[in-house]
C-alpha cells in the first residue's frame, strides 16, 4: 500500500549510510530541497533508468537548490559498483533492514504483472529546506519520472 505522507506532513527523520559508509541525515540538508527516492535494486532495467535520468537531471536540480538522494535496501559494495558503473553524482543509502523505507511507507505490498509481493515501491518525496514534505510521488514509473521532479522543482522556484 502507498504511503499516507502528504504534502505539508514533516518529512521522517533518517540516519542512513551511504555506498562509502558516510552517514547522511536529514539534519544535514536543513534549508536545502531534498528529492528523496525509492527504488527496489541496483542494476535492473527500471532503476537503471530512473538512476540515469536523475544523473542527467543532476545539474538541474542542483541549480534548483536541491540535492537527489538514492535509497534502496542494497548493500554498500552493490551501490559503490552501480555508482561507478553508470556514473551517478549522487549519494545512494543503504537501508538494509527497510525501517526508513517502511517510515516513509515506500516498503510493503505491490503488485507488479498482476502478483502481489511485499518489497520496495518505487516512490520519491520531495523534502523542502524546512523539513516538510513539499511534493509526494507515491508510485512512480520510472521512466520519464526524474524530469516531472525537476518541473516541479522549477514550480516551486516561480
Amino acid at each position: 500500500m502507498p504511503t499516507a505522507l502528504q504534502p505539508g506532513d514533516p518529512a521522517p527523520t533518517f540516519a542512513l549510510q551511504d555506498q562509502d559508509g558516510k552517514l547522511h541525515r536529514l539534519e544535514d540538508y536543513a534549508g536545502r530541497n531534498v528529492v528523496l527516492y525509492f527504488y527496489p535494486r541496483d542494476e535492473t532495467p527500471g532503476c537503471t533508468t530512473e538512476a540515469c535520468q536523475f544523473r542527467d537531471e543532476h545539474s538541474a536540480v542542483e541549480t534548483l537548490g536541491a540535492v537527489v538522494i538514492g535509497v534502496s535496501r542494497d548493500d554498500a559494495e552493490t551501490h559503490r559498483a552501480f555508482r561507478e558503473h553508470h556514473g551517478l553524482p549522487f549519494p545512494l543509502l543503504v537501508d538494509a533492514d527497510a525501517a526508513v523505507s517502511t517510515t516513509y511507507g515506500a516498503w510493503g505490498e505491490r503488485e507488479i504483472r498482476g502478483e502481489k509481493s511485499v518489497g520496495m515501491i518505487r516512490s520519491t518525496f520531495l523534502i523542502g529546506g524546512d523539513g516538510t514534505l513539499a511534493h509526494v510521488w507515491p508510485t512512480v514509473r520510472p521512466d520519464g519520472h526524474p524530469e516531472e521532479v525537476r518541473q516541479v522543482l522549477e514550480g516551486l522556484r516561480a
